[in-house]
């Protein structure tokens, strides 16, 4: 099988996972891929977050107006540019990253194979 057919399979085992993840966490990918970035790394800027992420600006911005909506990250203005804003992970965001068991999302077998630990 050719490279640009394995990675349409991939792309679907991507697909098939973050549809399980929204059903049973409520979360797209992006959105749990924010919140394990904004524990790890701490206050972040959307543009920072976004670089991380190769999220385009739009998309960052909806992922970040979605997890603020639902109270798991926190905005604050920055201390020497008031024009920039900050994120961080909220109690309730962290508390949300604790309960994620990704062995209970159904994991594509084409994406398990490469995501074994």
């Amino acid at each position: 099988m050719n490279r640009l057919c394995k990675i349409r399979e991939l792309q679907r085992a991507v697909n098939l996972f973050e549809r399980n993840l929204e059903k049973s966490h409520g979360l797209s990918l992006n959105e749990a891929m924010t919140l394990c970035l904004l524990n790890e790394k701490g206050r972040l800027s959307a543009g920072e977050l976004g670089q991380l992420l190769e999220l385009t600006d739009s998309n960052a911005s909806k992922v970040l107006s979605s997890l603020e909506r639902k109270g798991m990250i926190e905005r604050s203005i920055g201390e020497t540019d008031k024009r920039r804003m900050f994120f961080a992970i909220s109690n309730e965001g962290s508390a949300k990253l604790k309960s994620i068991d990704c062995s209970t999302v159904t994991v594509p077998e084409k994406l398990s194979e490469l995501i074994e630990e």
